[in-house]
């Protein structure tokens, strides 16, 4: 099963962004190629660029904060797992603490100064070639131990935002109920009712060759199905597609 997400706001747009390249950055940060380190730099200057907005930490530590009121309040629910529900409430007390603590997002790379002019040439197609930036040449002909540990040194810093990022976007998925519906002839709608829902969450076989394209608002949902041909042109399905769907709202 292939799995599709559709957020319904900017903020959940961003945390899903942010997810995604911090899922990037760790791949390559593991690879010991140094164009893998390469790669990992790059992305660790979007995840600065995407960091820097100045609502996503407040609006970070006030979900948190909703989720830990919320959780507090099943403590004494009858057949609440306690230990499950204690592990949460401390990784949560725990995201919030070092979110507090934490100043601006990204600040000691901004203060860096070769990193500043890494980040310049690399926005420049190709800039970043040795003979542009002999040092940043050097740097990946180190041994790929101490590449590894100056990428760790970096990264440390966002390390905050990708946990609290991390429990918000558990917690959102995890609250929905999926069902299985049909979207016949390739096409789906289901009405909301004016309900603000944050997030949509589609599965579709794989073996169907099928992806959806995705309309919400708080009023409706639709979904059309269409396939890849040879140019990779999306094509209208007008067959049947059974799918998963979930409409995730925490709050």
């Amino acid at each position: 099963m292939v799995l599709y997400e559709y957020p319904f706001n900017e903020r959940v747009r961003t945390l899903l962004r942010l997810e995604s390249l911090f899922d990037n950055l760790f791949f390559f940060v593991r690879q010991p190629d140094a164009r893998g380190h390469h790669v990992a730099l790059t992305t660790l200057f979007e995840i600065l660029d995407v960091s820097a907005r100045a609502d996503l930490k407040s609006d970070l530590l006030q979900d948190l904060e909703r989720y830990r009121q919320s959780l507090s309040s099943l403590r004494e629910h009858p057949g609440v797992d306690r230990q499950t529900l204690d592990v949460m409430l401390s990784s949560i007390e725990q995201a919030t603490g070092s979110l507090v603590a934490q100043g601006k997002t990204g600040q000691p790379l901004r203060q860096n100064e070769w990193l500043t002019s890494i980040r310049s040439r690399l926005a420049i197609p190709g800039g970043a070639c040795e003979f542009d930036v002999p040092s940043f040449h050097a740097w990946k002909h180190k041994p790929v131990e101490h590449r590894v540990q100056d990428l760790a040194q970096w990264v440390e810093p966002f390390l905050p935002i990708r946990d609290g990022l991390a429990i918000v976007l558990k917690m959102l998925r995890e609250s929905g109920r999926q069902v299985a519906v049909v979207a016949e002839g390739g096409a789906f709608q289901q009405m909301l009712g004016g309900k603000a829902y944050q997030l949509l969450r589609i599965y579709v076989d794989e073996a169907l060759g099928v992806f959806p394209e995705v309309s919400a608002n708080k009023y409706m949902v639709s979904v059309r199905f269409s396939s890849q041909g040879g140019d990779l042109k999306p094509q209208p399905v007008v067959a049947d597609v059974p799918f998963q769907l979930t409409l995730c709202n925490s709050f």
